[in-house]
């Protein structure tokens, strides 16, 4: 696996600490790791994006950003919004495989959904990782309303004939309610794919040197690291 994209069921499901997890557990294997952020939105040009709080977190990794517009909306609105031009499922395509020529791994982050509109043709991440033939990881929120969101993505992606690695809960709370403790066991069920893995609430929050301790601790070994799912599970109580 040379290049990984990583999309969320939705915004605000813990993506880009996820993404910055993965690329900890894969330094920490001795992989060199590139961060590839399709489009920034929301953010000035001279405020960090996602990428740089992925490095900021995990450490060494090359990061690349190909668009960045000011508005906190989907890419393609936020591209029209400012005159500026879109982000194509080939830009994103052509910019991974060429981390990927000197990079064992590369991580690319989508912004929001899978279905999110990069350009004004359609395009969206689920394209992009058709043109690279690349395996995609969802991440989910743990709670209430999770499984349909998940159970859609996860339909769309096979539907495109696409790799559904596995699905990781970005955001997983300290005292986890009925719903969540329930997901657990669902949203493999309703994915047809492994759980591989569940970050705690707040793990942004971490001194990047804790961060990057404790990363392979919430993934599984799928993603360098030693998280069980079954084991977690049982913790949890589900």
């Amino acid at each position: 696996m040379r290049i990984l994209v990583i999309t969320g069921t939705g915004t605000e499901v813990g993506k880009t600490v996820t993404t910055a997890a993965v690329a900890a557990a894969a330094l920490a294997a001795g992989r060199s790791v590139a961060v590839l952020k399709a489009a920034q939105t929301g953010v000035r040009p001279d405020e960090p994006g996602d990428a740089a709080e992925v490095a900021r977190l995990a450490g060494a990794v090359t990061t690349a950003e190909l668009a960045r517009y000011p508005e906190p909306l989907a890419p393609g609105t936020a591209a029209r919004r400012a005159g500026m031009a879109p982000v194509r499922p080939q830009d994103v395509a052509e910019a991974a495989a060429k981390l990927a020529t000197d990079h064992d791994l590369v991580l690319v982050e989508g912004a929001g959904g899978l279905l999110v509109r990069f350009d004004p043709a359609g395009g969206t991440l689920a394209d992009a990782a058709q043109l690279l033939r690349a395996p995609v990881l969802v991440v989910a929120s743990a709670g209430l309303g999770t499984l349909n969101t998940t159970e859609l993505t996860a339909r769309e992606l096979r539907g495109r004939h696409l790799d559904l690695l596995g699905v990781v809960i970005g955001s997983w709370p300290p005292s986890p309610d009925l719903a969540s403790r329930c997901n657990l066991t669902d949203l493999p069920d309703v994915s047809a794919a492994p759980l591989l893995g569940a970050l705690p609430a707040g793990a942004a929050t971490l001194t990047p040197t804790d961060f990057r301790t404790h990363a392979p601790s919430w993934l599984a070994p799928r993603l360098h690291g030693t998280w069980d799912a079954e084991g977690f599970r049982g913790r949890e109580g589900a």
